[in-house]
């Protein structure tokens, strides 16, 4: 590394009464036309790369991709991308809280301090993925909910509070305050930082898809892996694809009754038609003035619906309003506008608008948005209202599909009979039996929120009654909805009705839902004609990235339905038993859509400001938490929820080097688009599981299982449940389906995780031969991690996704390509060979996408492409890993 080359570009920014805000890194300066004309979107990533150039990590060279970025994006050109700061939630916060704390084992272990082991950006960790809507229809359903939810997660709660004073530069906000993008939306978005008296961009990745909520305030945002989110959080860059920028612009306004939520799911259709996988998207034009910052949220959102990296809203009036809304302080909003002015980052509709360049473009006129929902099986497949009661009969008549459910027509009047504690009811097709108002989507937005409660109190005025077998709930985003639902006199009627508030957090849209009553239940399975309910919540596997849903279960002929304002409604997610999943606004899921004009009287920022001032002081259950002190972790050696990884098992403070792989066994043969849901423990846990086994013989029952995400933190699970997806096909079965494989020197059928513990307690090296599009699908760190803790040294695909690449370097497994045209099919591998590696044994020999041979037992050789892409690549794989890389860079060893 070396000195920064733009450092006389570092400006000084004067606060208009005297005195100054701070320095920052002024982009006029670089007096270069190129910059103009680039998105605002794409100005974030040159202002990080500018700041964080070091000619290693980032290069002048990035830095002019990204200036021509008109010429560049359109070649798949890669660039490093380090984030203002890292923002978790609590499945993907244990673990990355559990490499902390090993770190700092390992550093001490070492000789080195291990108090350096901290966050080098700021890490927001909000707990809100553990609420389960178990309680509903009751006044006591929020104190019931969290009850539940702290005898469940009480041991992974309290590993959380002992990383926020453990650990500097991270905040862990408490279960019960809100949903995690609600409160970076309210609270924790800075807009503009101001670090050690240098201001530059707030940016973000979070371990959730809908991270990218936090764009509709100007601050760019997306989801990524646990691995890319730790090693940003140690400091490391990304490496990302410059994308390319879809430029949408809004005309006009919305029409009375036509919602925020009506909006985002006709935005969704456009964009996933016109395709926008890998871009950002850039919101412009007249109609942005007339969008209120939740509307921008809840269409920026749903970003991974439409497919883009990002939506993004550039900072604006509308921006500045909201930020005072919100309860931020004068003087922090005057430093966000006067850098961002100085900057050239922020719109002002009343000065001539420079034209931006985009990728391509697209163009709505808000006053055609009608009302809507989406459904019944993805989120993109949007329907008039005026049209639902066709589209409704088509999906019955239709075959099998995301459109349709094949029920025979003498079969579609027919009803289902049962008692509700002791009142007779039906069921019929169509009938909504969960009715839930969830999700950080919409939650966000007083306007559909003060609308939903105003169609309640219509209901109440007119006499009209929620069926008391329906499973109404409401799962407001934080704490600020209550205030001004009560404030507003409206949450009676809300109450009234049966949507009562069940928590704060995820809910129903996670599939969070909780059980319906075993009554309506019953009505729905036992008109299924193989049904076997003894199996629910074991066998719900989804693929949801690759707009796949598998639900491994015989379906009810019964087609029960859930209307919810989420963002998610692939078959199976809601709820197992409802087969049809309706998205909508908050006003349609109480009956329809209604606009409101009481925001601004009943949304105040005192409501923010005591709300967000409750979160440092924490709630009482959380207070009450018992956790060992000292900057290191007291490991339990009975606990199941928390374990000490061996990741840094005799590990010394010379970098081991690059290693091949020798003689190697085929762990496992697949064939094209093996996903990371395939790979990554995920859901239940699956009562015949090495897992399941594992946590039998450690006392746990089998009804306290829990699922894979809340036991992130313990290794020995995770290891477990890694490959154990029951829909795998492994070559080496010969067509057989499921979390099996040969152990080639036996000729045993073993569950994957016993096959590999064969193989390493032999001293044996494992390979993976896969086909092309290895590692798609949403990131996930264990997708990684789990490889590596079975034993697999390389994994030689036709292709790979690009980050689940990034993530096996950084767990030091190799990745190889096979040359073009070839794969193990037309190499005659069966994965019944041994397979050697050489590498040179000098990482100084080795170069980013070089060649090597790979050789068998069986006398064939053939020639890979070895991905190691960048230098900073090379480094982490000479060190074993990019945990290791930074324990070691920190001591002070060479890199």
């Amino acid at each position: 590394a070396s000195a920064n080359p733009f450092n006389s570009i570092l400006k000084t920014l004067e606060k208009p009464q005297g005195g100054e805000f701070g320095k920052y890194y002024s982009l006029p300066a670089l007096n270069d036309p190129r910059i103009d004309k680039l998105p605002y979107s794409i100005k974030i990533l040159l202002e990080s790369a500018i700041r964080n150039c070091d000619e290693f990590q980032v290069k002048s060279k990035d830095v002019e991709k990204i200036i021509d970025w008109e010429n560049t994006s359109p070649k798949q050109v890669e660039i490093p991308f380090k984030p203002a700061r890292v923002l978790l939630q609590d499945f993907t916060g244990v673990p990355a809280v559990v490499d902390l704390a090993c770190m700092r084992d390992a550093m001490n272990k070492l000789g080195g301090d291990s108090n350096k082991i901290n966050p080098l950006v700021p890490v927001d960790l909000v707990i809100d993925h553990s609420v389960q809507v178990d309680v509903a229809r009751s006044e006591n359903a929020v104190q019931a909910n969290m009850e539940l939810e702290f005898q469940r997660n009480k041991e992974r709660f309290a590993f959380l509070k002992w990383g926020s004073s453990a650990f500097d530069n991270m905040l862990v906000v408490p279960p019960g305050s809100g949903i995690v993008h609600q409160v970076n939306l309210e609270y924790l978005g800075r807009v503009v930082f101001n670090t050690n008296g240098v201001l530059y961009p707030d940016s973000v990745v979070g371990t959730d898809s809908h991270t990218t909520m936090i764009d509709g305030l100007g601050v760019a945002g997306w989801g990524v892996g646990g691995i890319e989110a730790e090693a940003a959080m140690l400091g490391q860059p990304m490496s990302m694809v410059l994308p390319g920028v879809v430029g949408f612009k809004l005309l006009g306004k919305l029409r009375d009754g036509v919602t925020a939520t009506d909006l985002v799911l006709t935005v969704t259709q456009m964009l996933r038609k016109h395709g926008v996988v890998g871009k950002f998207v850039e919101f412009y034009g007249e109609g942005m003035s007339e969008l209120s910052l939740a509307d921008r949220a809840t269409i920026a959102n749903m970003s991974p619906e439409y497919g883009a990296t990002m939506g993004f809203f550039p900072v604006d009036h509308v921006t500045l309003q909201y930020l005072q809304l919100t309860g931020r302080s004068e003087e922090t909003i005057a430093m966000i506008e006067s850098y961002l002015r100085a900057n050239k980052m922020f719109v002002d509709y009343n000065e001539p608008q420079i034209e931006k360049v985009y990728s391509s473009y697209l163009q709505l006129k808000l006053e055609e948005v009608e009302p809507c929902i989406s459904g019944p099986k993805r989120p993109h497949d949007r329907v008039p209202l005026k049209e639902m009661k066709a589209d409704w009969q088509a999906c019955l008549d239709n075959r099998v599909g995301f459109k349709g459910f094949a029920i025979p027509k003498e079969s579609q009047d027919k009803a289902a009979k049962f008692s509700f504690h002791g009142t007779p009811a039906e069921l019929r097709h169509g009938d909504v039996v969960i009715a839930a108002i969830t999700s950080c989507t919409n939650t966000s937005n007083p306007s559909v929120m003060l609308g939903a409660a105003l169609v309640a109190k219509k209901a109440c005025e007119l006499g009209l009654e929620v069926k008391p077998w329906i499973k109404t709930s409401l799962a407001p985003g934080s704490g600020v909805v209550t205030k001004y639902l009560q404030k507003s006199g409206l949450q009676k009627y809300l109450n009234q009705l049966g949507f009562h508030i069940v928590g704060y957090g995820c809910t129903t849209c996670i599939g969070n839902s909780g059980d319906i009553d075993e009554s309506v239940a019953s009505a729905i399975s036992e008109n299924g004609k193989f049904f076997n309910k003894n199996i629910l919540g074991y066998t719900c596997i989804r693929m949801l990235e690759a707009d796949i849903l598998a639900v491994f279960y015989m379906r009810p002929d019964m087609v029960a339905a859930a209307v919810l304002s989420g963002n998610r409604n692939f078959e199976g997610r809601v709820h197992p038993l409802t087969r049809a999943n309706y998205l909508a606004s908050p006003p349609l899921v109480v009956a329809y859509a209604l606009a409101g004009t009481v925001v601004q009287s009943s949304v105040l920022p005192d409501m923010f400001k005591a709300t967000y001032e409750a979160i440092t002081k924490g709630n009482p259950m959380w207070n009450q938490l018992s956790v060992p002190s000292g900057s290191l972790y007291a490991w339990s050696p009975t606990s199941t929820y928390i374990h000490e990884p061996p990741y840094f098992k005799d590990m010394t403070m010379s970098p081991p080097g690059p290693h091949g792989v020798k003689d190697a066994y085929c762990l496992l043969n697949f064939g094209d688009s093996i996903t990371t849901d395939h790979i990554s423990p995920a859901g239940s846990i699956h009562k015949d599981s090495p897992a399941a086994k594992f946590l039998l013989e450690h006392g746990v029952d089998r009804r306290d299982f829990n699922s894979y995400g809340s036991r992130r933190g313990n290794d020995e699970i995770m290891a477990r449940g890694t490959f154990a997806n029951i829909r795998l096909v492994n070559k080496l079965l010969k067509g057989e389906v499921g979390p099996k494989t040969i152990h080639i020197p036996t000729g045993e059928k073993l569950s994957v995780y016993d096959a590999a513990m064969r193989y390493k307690t032999a001293g044996q090296d494992t390979i993976i031969l896969a086909g092309a599009e290895y590692g798609s699908g949403s990131s996930r760190d264990w997708a990684a991690k789990g490889p590596m803790l079975l034993g697999v040294k390389a994994v030689i695909a036709k292709s790979f996704e690009r980050i689940h690449r990034s993530n096996l370097v950084g767990m030091g497994i190799i990745p190889l390509c096979f040359k073009s045209g070839e794969d193990a099919d037309t190499l005659g591998l069966t994965g019944h060979e041994r397979y050697t590696i050489d590498l040179p044994s000098c990482v100084s020999e080795i170069r980013p996408g070089q060649d090597v041979t790979v050789a068998t037992d069986s006398g064939r050789s053939f020639t890979c492409t070895v991905r190691f892409d960048t230098e900073v690549e090379l480094a982490y794989f000479n060190h074993g890993g990019i945990l290791q890389y930074v324990i070691r860079n920190l001591i002070g060893s060479k890199q």
